[in-house]
């Protein structure tokens, strides 16, 4: 029988976090700043749509989904760049956007890699 401290951490997939900490595991080590960026356009049929879906007021359905996907891309690109820092978790986890010309916006997910230790509940 092996001893608890010897069993692997137990970790979900890939734990993200906007706080500082986890409370479940403590972080060995902080590896820095990693972030994901994407900068996407509507197109301009879907702008047009969008455009007069803006002038009768409500959701604009077309752009809530972009901005959606490119939350979960830019989130993607940055899990991949704390792997190959060797991280296991990010935390201080945030998203920023901005525009670009008329038609583009950036979506940048940044936050801290993280090595995270075994479960304080072991």
């Amino acid at each position: 029988m092996t001893d608890a401290q010897d069993t692997p951490v137990a970790v979900p997939q890939f734990p993200i976090t906007t706080a500082l900490t986890f409370p479940e595991w403590p972080i060995q080590r902080s590896l820095g700043m990693v972030f994901g960026v994407i900068v996407r356009s509507m197109g301009m049929a879907k702008g047009i749509t969008a455009g007069f879906k803006a002038l009768a007021g409500g959701e604009v359905k077309q752009y809530t989904r972009l901005v959606e996907d490119s939350r979960r891309h830019a989130l993607d690109r940055m899990i991949e760049n704390a792997r190959v820092l060797g991280a296991n978790g990010i935390v201080s986890m945030r998203f920023d956007s901005s525009e670009m010309g008329q038609s583009l916006t950036e979506i940048v997910a940044y936050g801290t890699a993280v090595m995270l230790g075994s479960s304080s509940s072991s």
